[in-house]
């Protein structure tokens, strides 16, 4: 779970914050719901049953067997470093009229990653969306439909504005391919070359793209994916910081072809340009989703 990661790390500030509405009560969700990695606000939820005291319902939802035996089977689904002899111990206590458990006192003696607890102006006990949805199910099931409801619509907008920013990410590499095969065609494509030479030297100064971000042919990706004819392509299987960095890499290929420089040595400035900006795209995810809204402003502004 990367968002777990990046609260540990203290960079709660990377993670995206949104809002469902679930029948008039406002949930905080954080994280990245697209690909289910998203954390709803237990405090949240437990506001509706409690608005004045909502870490009170959390204690006492954590208080259960049942709770204590479902939070354990998530955990040990979905995290290698689950400390199973505190969980059990919990188990056994759970229950009692004198067990009682925090979610801090959980996180702290299990290395629980399905509940999580945040400080600052978005604080509170979150809980990954499986862990959400049983507890809002405890307060009330009438509830926990709204807060599905309202969560696939913020699930399917977010989705709606990342495809409109792939799609203009799309467009961009395109533009700047012709850029690329224009340098190609100036500088390495001369009369004396046959049709099939010129088409090799097409691909050729792809591939050099290709091997420089991906560490491989087109040829030999289409190999380890048993694909027989030209398409899909690798590039239609990048991701966003790869189509941002493949956009540089073509730029600077132009540059280095219209300055004459051996194909051999332009590959080996390529990937060290790729390694440097990937590295640099993933330690700045916010650069990156910068990036994603700025894009998709522009579609919006265009369209």
């Amino acid at each position: 779970m990367k968002i777990v990661s990046i609260l540990q790390k203290g960079e709660a500030s990377r993670l995206k914050n949104m809002k469902i509405d679930a029948n008039g009560t406002e949930i905080r969700v954080m994280g990245d719901v697209v690909n289910e990695d998203a954390y709803i606000s237990l405090t949240d939820i437990a506001k509706y049953k409690n608005p004045d005291n909502a870490f009170i319902v959390v204690a006492n939802w954590m208080r259960n067997h049942s709770t204590i035996s479902f939070l354990g089977l998530w955990e040990q689904i979905h995290n290698p470093n689950f400390k199973p002899i505190e969980f059990d111990r919990f188990k056994a206590e759970s229950g009692d009229n004198a067990f009682t458990l925090t979610p801090q006192q959980w996180i702290k003696a299990t290395d629980a990653i399905g509940i999580v607890s945040k400080s600052g102006r978005y604080g509170g006990t979150y809980a990954h969306t499986d862990i959400a949805f049983e507890f809002a199910s405890w307060i009330s099931p009438e509830f926990k439909l709204y807060i599905i409801k309202d969560y696939q619509r913020l699930k399917k907008d977010e989705a709606d504005r990342l495809a409109i920013g792939w799609d203009v990410k799309r467009e961009l590499s395109k533009i700047n391919y012709r850029i690329h095969t224009d340098a190609v065609k100036e500088f390495l494509i001369t009369p004396t070359l046959s049709p099939q030479e010129m088409a090799y030297t097409y691909a050729s100064e792809a591939d050099i793209l290709n091997m420089a971000l991906f560490g491989k042919t087109a040829a030999q990706w289409r190999t380890e994916k048993g694909i027989k004819g030209k398409t899909p392509n690798i590039r239609d299987f990048a991701s966003a910081e790869e189509l941002v960095v493949l956009i540089n890499l073509e730029d600077t290929n132009a540059d280095l072809i219209r300055q004459e420089v051996p194909k051999i040595e332009r590959l080996k400035i390529l990937r060290e340009k790729a390694y440097r900006q990937l590295e640099l795209l993933r330690k700045n995810q916010d650069t990156i989703e910068a990036l994603k809204k700025n894009l998709i402003e522009d579609t919006e502004t265009n369209s």
